[in-house]
């Protein structure tokens, strides 16, 4: 049993009133929001040892490098990653994927095909779209079925001797769908296929252990997790991110530079060029202790009686739709109500007080595929309740009594 009520007073945009009206913060799936544990990190860290890091003889470079490491060691552990150097700190997910994808010429060449889904974000879509047009690969696609899963028989005869990567949401950011991506990478895997799982809505609200669903690379989401904008994760395998050439080049990646040639630096530093988001780091790090100490069993537990209490009372609105009703998915609904525009549904039901998200998502081809403008989105976080909920659904019978 979690203490929502000690756990709501560690996060302090919690009090603040919108419209008049207690704020109640169901846009989860866009951004958490931080406790105050976080936000004190990054306060601590400008105040007392603000210094670049593994530079400096001095004594604040090394502190600031020593809290700054010490986070990469949170994060490792969090997600069991065998060793620290192949915790890959980026700017967020979509850096994490775009350094992925701007080297994984090395892995696809011309006449290959790399598989992604229906589902993905367009993070996950375009930046294979721009290494096939470069290596001259294709792209293929694994439809998603009426529920909003995946159709896996589909997947499995996309799957062929030219499929050299796979890339797969572990959770759908559109639908909240879980995706069987352990099925999807052994698959690949007896195909000689990379994969990459985009892991931005996963982090925060299930346990991931890398090394048991075997991806060779796993992107993650800070700010989806409690910590900071600007801060996110790239997972690898030792010996693809020893294949994969860097993202970017300045300081701190290399290990020698002359103007005939230049060497990298080992794991991590080879994708770490320039001076990183250390205040990022630092606080993400104490974004992972405090999800540590609520339990992230704790956290799926208790976010999925909300979800299955949220998807029961929207379910008593006439005319609503949800796009994704299925058992394994994480706390997000996407639904609609009758012919109502979900914009219009959204920005009246902010002026009592409620934050959704309306649109597609950054996930067109799934609207597309349902044949809709977008969907109004509802994602929860272990600090929201069922009276939150109840109020909420207060507000959308309003809306739509409104609107019809």
């Amino acid at each position: 049993m979690l203490d929502i009520n000690k756990i709501r007073a560690d996060f302090p945009i919690l009090k603040r009133e919108v419209n008049g009206r207690p704020l109640i913060y169901f846009d989860n799936a866009a951004t958490s929001q931080k406790p105050i544990q976080v936000i004190e990190k990054i306060v601590e860290y400008y105040t007392h040892y603000n210094a670049n890091i593994h530079r400096g003889v001095h004594s604040l470079s090394q502190e600031a490098t020593d809290h700054f490491e010490g986070a990469r060691e949170k994060v490792r552990a969090f997600f069991n990653i065998p060793q620290c150097k192949q915790v890959i700190f980026t700017s967020g997910n979509t850096h994490s994927i775009n350094a992925v994808a701007s080297g994984a010429h090395v892995f696809v060449n011309k006449g290959d095909e790399v598989i992604v889904s229906a589902v993905e974000h367009h993070s996950n879509i375009v930046p294979w779209q721009m290494l096939c047009e470069r290596v001259g690969a294709t792209l293929k696609v694994i439809p998603v079925l009426d529920n909003g899963t995946l159709d896996m028989d589909s997947y499995h005869q996309l799957l062929n001797p030219k499929t050299a990567f796979v890339v797969v949401n572990h959770i759908s950011n559109a639908l909240g769908v879980t995706n069987p991506i352990k099925e999807i990478i052994a698959a690949a895997h007896r195909h000689g296929a990379m994969t990459l799982i985009d892991g931005a809505q996963s982090c925060a609200h299930m346990k991931v252990d890398v090394q048991a669903i075997d991806a060779d690379f796993y992107t993650i989401s800070g700010h989806k997790m409690c910590g900071p904008t600007g801060i996110g994760v790239l997972y690898g395998k030792e010996e693809a991110l020893n294949s994969l050439p860097p993202y970017q080049g300045g300081g701190e990646m290399i290990d020698q530079v002359s103007f005939e040639k230049t060497t990298y630096a080992g794991l991590p530093h080879k994708f770490e060029a320039g001076t990183p988001n250390i205040a990022g780091g630092i606080a993400l790090g104490a974004a992972v202790d405090y999800l540590n100490e609520i339990g992230m069993e704790n956290i799926a537990a208790y976010e999925n009686e909300l979800l299955i209490y949220a998807t029961e009372q929207i379910k008593t609105i006439p005319g609503a739709k949800i796009y994704g009703d299925v058992t394994d998915k994480a706390a997000v609904i996407s639904f609609n109500v009758a012919s109502l525009h979900p914009y219009d549904i959204g920005t009246i039901i902010d002026k009592l007080g409620v934050a959704v998200r309306t649109g597609h998502h950054c996930a067109q081809p799934v609207m597309d595929r349902f044949e809709i403008p977008g969907t109004v989105r509802a994602s929860f976080a272990f600090y929201n309740t069922k009276e939150e909920i109840d109020v909420m659904v207060q507000a959308l019978q309003r809306a739509v009594n409104m609107l019809s």
